[in-house]
């Protein structure tokens, strides 16, 4: 089994048209389909700061965690 990669674009009919090079012979082929997702549009902007004020972040919040964190109940 072979496997050559070709750009190709979905049309609005979900339908997608290759033109193969001459060394693929005529026969039954497997077909993958990797596409992106285009990102959902929100229906209304997003606005930042919404929760400026609420919420609040410990001074030592980069600090790494003490190894009984990771291996509490563990042992």
């Amino acid at each position: 089994m072979h496997a050559i990669e070709l750009p190709a674009d979905i049309d609005q009919n979900h339908q997608i048209h290759l033109q193969l090079p001459d060394t693929v012979k005529a026969g039954k082929a497997k077909v993958i389909v990797m596409y992106e997702e285009r990102a959902a549009q929100s229906s209304k902007p997003f606005t930042f700061g919404l929760f400026a004020g609420q919420i609040q972040i410990s001074d030592d919040f980069d600090e790494p965690l003490p190894d009984s964190f990771w291996l509490e109940g563990k042992i």
